[in-house]
């Protein structure tokens, strides 16, 4: 069995708050982007784009988040609010995968939208394979125009979700998963 296949049969997400300040090199960035780009992409539309946080850009998403957050719900609690802010700020690096949909002939939405649940998937394998630990994950405010607009996303566009990078601080234990008996069926 070669490496790769061993390695795609064991891989795990890791939480972010398991993860610690080490983040990807610029180089290994660039390495993780270039192969978050390279999924099927029918038509060569590139039917998504990516958003790179690190650093206070972090805080200033968090900040986003947290004001958004606390003007749709006016009786949080601040523990409520500190959490919201904090959305993106457990992983050192975060890629936003941005579901970018364009207009084209034979190439529908709901295909291009998997090309970019593709490209999050290649950003998490990337990741894991350059040794980090990395978690792909959604959350209300990945779905909240409010939130998005602050991020900079078109009314058109929508979140794929964000990938948290980082080197976990722990041994990470696998859960349990699905018995292909229940998952397979045969034509």
């Amino acid at each position: 069995m070669s490496d790769i296949i061993e390695f795609l049969k064991t891989r795990r997400s890791v939480k972010p708050r398991d993860m610690n300040g080490a983040s990807p090199s610029p180089t290994e960035l660039e390495t993780i982007l270039t192969i978050g780009a390279r999924v099927p992409d029918h038509g060569k539309i590139a039917p998504w784009r990516f958003i790179v946080f690190e650093g206070d850009a972090r805080k200033k998403a968090g900040e986003i988040i947290a004001q958004v957050f606390k003007t749709k719900n006016p009786d949080a609690s601040e523990q409520d609010i500190t959490k919201a802010r904090d959305s993106l700020t457990e992983a050192p690096l975060v890629i936003a995968v941005v579901s970018s949909i364009k207009s084209h002939p034979k190439v529908p939405p709901w295909e291009q939208q998997l090309s970019a649940g593709a490209s999050a998937m290649n950003i998490v394998t990337a990741a894991t394979a350059l040794g980090y630990g990395a978690n792909w994950l959604t959350g209300w405010f990945a779905f909240d125009r409010d939130v998005l607009a602050g991020l900079g996303l078109k009314p058109e566009e929508q979140l794929a979700g964000f990938v948290h990078i980082g080197k976990s601080t722990k041994p990470n234990e696998d859960r349990p998963r699905p018995a292909l008996a229940d998952l397979v069926t045969r034509f």
